[in-house]
């Protein structure tokens, strides 16, 4: 059965009538929009980052701060958004500040819990640079907790993910969790 077949089959569960003017192309639509929306599944890291590694002798940490993303919540499939924080520690190599953003969508674009997303996000990083550590905080608003069940409109969730120096120096630790913004 296509996707766009089991749209339709949705719409006609709800009581939903598809010969209704709004709602003619709404299974294509719906169809196309989550093929987007979960079209990180057909890339790889090795696409993403695109070869843009790049010698350098900076050992102080890159960060890369405010990276919109949206995702969809594996549990409900309702979207959940937020901005991601990436910092590293160079250790020889340095990757295209363009890339970063890639990554999170590349991940983002899967179906996710923001946990999983956050470390996914450090370990790539990780992999591709061979960095001495690797930091990311991730702050989002879950439409699952807005939309539905407990409805709380403000809440917001933090996670936060730390590879190898960040992961055992407190100094460049706080650094990192200093220079990173507060949700609002």
């Amino acid at each position: 059965m296509s996707m766009q077949q089991s749209y339709a089959n949705i719409l006609t569960a709800v009581g939903e009538d598809l010969d209704r003017p709004g709602l003619k192309d709404t299974p294509m639509r719906a169809a196309k929009a989550f093929s987007y929306l979960t079209s990180g599944y057909s890339k790889t890291l090795e696409e993403v980052t695109n070869n843009a590694v790049f010698p350098s002798d900076n050992d102080e940490m890159v960060l890369v701060k405010n990276i919109e993303f949206y995702s969809l919540c594996e549990h409900h499939l309702l979207p959940f958004h937020g901005r991601v924080h990436i910092a590293y520690l160079p250790s020889g190599n340095v990757l295209g500040l363009s890339k970063f953003a890639r990554i999170t969508e590349m991940f983002a674009r899967r179906l996710q819990i923001q946990e999983q997303l956050t470390k996914q996000i450090a370990d790539a990083v990780a992999e591709v640079t061979n960095a001495r550590g690797v930091a990311v905080v991730i702050d989002s608003a879950h439409m699952c907790m807005m939309m539905r069940g407990v409805s709380k409109q403000e809440s917001t969730t933090r996670t936060v993910s730390f590879v190898g120096d960040f992961k055992t120096d407190k100094e460049a630790r706080r650094e990192f969790l200093s220079a990173v913004p507060e949700a609002h």
